[in-house]
């Protein structure tokens, strides 16, 4: 619509973060919105139960309800991905642009990308994710050419449960990956939408001196960049909107 910038984002139905923080995220971009559409998702394990959640039939209809408000972009607010193998992403993407008519991106083909083009290679993985999940998001990162040279996670299984992580823990996980005795990390990166560290990225770009990619914002930088909205006009939300173009 004229002079109005319109996302849709698929949201997991337990997610109480990405909604407000995506919301405060584009506070600095007047005429543009984030509309969202829910589809099952409580648990993050490779069960296949777990894994079933995100067959691409329940996120297909979450989608097609966003095509009534006009949604030009469609995300996927979500990083199962990371686990699932990225091929999955690129495939949803497809099946989203055709049956919508609307651009696709999600969280992390955006942080894929974002790496590339800022050349980080060496990166710190920070979630709240089990063991076998944790493993799989690095494996699938090392078969793609990046190198996870430390990580942290907290072992849990329900979706709700990760909003409920303290800001003084997300702090003291950044602070471990970045104090490690290997590699320095070129970049660290917070992968889960339902995390609250994004508006903690200014402070640890701050404190640590490598960019900090939250994976709220890169679905609202790639959404933002398929509607052909500068996003250097995002300032307090850190060094991603403002420097990777």
């Amino acid at each position: 619509m004229a002079g109005r910038t319109l996302l849709g984002m698929l949201t997991p139905s337990s997610n109480t973060t990405l909604e407000p923080v995506t919301t405060a995220m584009l506070a600095e971009l007047p005429q543009a919105s984030a509309h969202f559409s829910r589809f099952r998702v409580t648990e993050i394990a490779l069960s296949d139960q777990a894994l079933g959640q995100f067959d691409h039939s329940g996120i297909l209809a979450a989608a097609e309800l966003l095509t009534h408000a006009k949604c030009e972009v469609i995300g996927w607010n979500g990083t199962s991905a990371g686990w699932l193998g990225f091929d999955t992403d690129r495939r949803l993407c497809e099946a989203i642009e055709q049956s919508t008519g609307a651009r696709a991106c999600t969280s992390v083909l955006a942080l894929n990308e974002i790496l590339e083009k800022t050349g980080a290679t060496r990166f710190a993985l920070v979630t709240p994710y089990l063991d076998d999940v944790q493993a799989a998001i690095v494996d699938n990162y090392r078969r793609a050419g990046f190198d996870c040279v430390a990580e942290r996670h907290l072992g849990l299984r329900d979706n709700f449960s990760f909003a409920e992580v303290t800001a003084q823990q997300l702090r003291e996980m950044v602070a471990g990956v970045m104090s490690g005795p290997g590699p320095r990390p070129q970049a660290v990166a917070i992968l889960c939408t339902n995390l609250r560290g994004a508006p903690l990225v200014p402070e640890l770009e701050r404190e640590f001196g490598v960019p900090v990619y939250d994976s709220i914002a890169t679905v609202v930088w790639k959404a933002l960049r398929l509607a052909g909205v500068d996003t250097g006009a995002i300032t307090q939300w850190g060094s991603l909107f403002r420097l990777v173009a």
